[in-house]
């Protein structure tokens, strides 16, 4: 996994993929590959997890065998 810039490539855009990732992955010019788009947003994550708000754990010693 890498982290890329998205940049204006004519009239579209377009990333580069570092040589570590091309000889790691053996690309070639032509080669087709999935790319997976994760945008961070961190107003999103602090919506999902905000929300959420957790209690210290507290164990019940009931269960121990003595």
């Amino acid at each position: 996994m890498f982290e890329a810039k998205v940049r204006k490539v004519g009239t579209s855009l377009g990333l580069l993929i570092p040589t570590e990732s091309v000889s790691k992955n053996k690309l070639k010019e032509g080669t087709k590959v999935k790319v997976a788009i994760i945008k961070k947003d961190f107003k999103l994550i602090d919506k999902m997890f905000g929300s959420v708000k957790a209690r210290p754990f507290k164990r019940d010693h009931d269960d121990r065998v003595i």
